[in-house]
């Protein structure tokens, strides 16, 4: 499986490396204001365009992320209260008398 893995790997590669020889006619990039970079590689313009891409992804990601460690703490917490009150016989609070209605 490692060696399909990296085979995959090798062959994506030197499809993308055959994409980037292939398309490094220079062209003009305009901008607001009538600003124009002239004679810039269409590859490094993709390239750029990619990596904006992929950056905004990321940060739209981080809110759930966020979400999702801040109730892993919660829910460690809980149980770390829970097996305290069943190992020290001391009655279990529930969530709800903790914080009635709360939204998840």
């Amino acid at each position: 499986m490692r060696y399909l893995v990296w085979a995959l790997r090798l062959l994506v590669f030197v499809a993308v490396l055959m994409f980037a020889l292939k398309n490094t006619d220079p062209v003009a990039v305009k901008f607001y204001a009538d600003y124009v970079v002239q004679d810039v590689p269409l590859i490094v313009v993709m390239l750029v365009v990619f990596v904006l891409g992929a950056l905004f992804g990321l940060l739209l990601t981080v809110p759930a992320a966020l979400r999702r460690r801040r109730e892993a703490i919660r829910l460690r917490r809980e149980l770390d209260r829970i097996q305290a009150a069943v190992s020290g016989n001391q009655p279990v609070v529930p969530p709800e008398a903790v914080a009635p209605m709360s939204p998840l």
